[in-house]
């Protein structure tokens, strides 16, 4: 190719990047209302939750670490007196979720009001996320619950077989290579990772009582505590969140709670450059292991 032609479009391609990050930091609902001196802080958490950023090579995931470090920021202006949480997560990494939640605890610490708003989905680890906020808002249809905990491996000893390959292991301690999918899974490997599931989920339940104390059954909770998921509407029913309505409805009540009178400002605060989010994302792409036996989901 020629030389000036391939410099032009190098040029023109980072132009074009510029144009649309300006576009997307721009864009409506980033900031909703130049009036008031008051700013309500939205921090949007969007996809799977692990440590990855949102790309367009690696798809849509909430990057842990870019929405605590938006919590702080939102803990340590005085200008914000309320936060909306607004999750569309079907959850991801137990760390990601419990990392996340720690900090709105310290937020919520300072007196300034949590309100979650859901959207399409919200369980999982995103419900988790949820239960550290002082009130939910979800939409009548928008699917949460799904409380519990997951590990996964695969079993590829037949394949192996029929393949001709075999594995050779040299390992320190009998349970060093737990979880491989060169072979079965023994009972006691068996019983220790179900211990470690087992003890995940009990601080699944813990987080939902502590959120959700005087709101919901405990009894009730240890029945529907099983994976599935729910409705908005029956969500409401089973004390699973404080009421149905929009991201609107989630933003009054924030203002109610914080004592907000004039019209506030609307301000997302991890907001991502399109730009940056094609770095970041392919940055986290190449840092990405080929597979992860040790993810414990929420």
């Amino acid at each position: 190719m020629n030389k000036k032609l391939a410099v032009g479009l190098i040029v023109a391609f980072l132009v074009l990047m510029g144009v649309l990050s300006v576009r997307v930091v721009n864009k409506p609902g980033n900031t909703t209302s130049l009036r008031g001196s008051a700013v309500v802080g939205v921090i949007e958490i969007n996809g799977v939750l692990g440590g990855e950023a949102t790309s367009l090579l690696t798809g849509s995931s909430a990057d842990s670490n870019r929405i605590m470090k938006a919590i702080r920021i939102a803990a340590k202006r005085p200008d914000i007196k309320a936060v909306i949480v607004r999750i569309n997560s079907p959850g991801g990494t137990a760390v990601a979720a419990q990392e996340i939640g720690i900090e709105l605890d310290k937020l919520r610490k300072t007196g300034k009001p949590v309100v979650t708003s859901m959207g399409d989905v919200c369980a999982s680890g995103g419900y988790w996320i949820a239960c550290s906020s002082d009130y939910i808002v979800a939409n009548g249809t928008t699917l949460t619950g799904s409380i519990g905990a997951i590990m996964e491996t695969t079993n590829l000893e037949g394949l192996y077989d029929k393949l001709g390959i075999r594995q050779e292991v040299f390992k320190s301690g009998e349970h060093k290579d737990i979880g491989s999918s060169a072979r079965e899974i023994t009972p006691q490997e068996r019983e220790i990772l179900q211990s470690i599931v087992s003890d995940s989920y009990t601080q699944f339940l813990n987080q939902v009582k502590q959120g959700r104390k005087g709101k919901i059954d405990l009894l009730e909770l240890e029945n529907i505590a099983d994976g599935r998921v729910f409705t908005g509407e029956t969500a409401l029913q089973l004390g699973l969140v404080d009421s149905v309505g929009n991201y609107y409805d989630a933003v009054k009540q924030a203002e109610d709670m914080a004592g907000i009178t004039e019209a506030s400002r609307i301000e997302v605060l991890n907001s991502e450059k399109l730009w940056d989010s094609f770095l970041l994302g392919t940055r986290a792409s190449k840092l990405l292991p080929a597979q992860n036996m040790w993810q414990l989901k929420y």
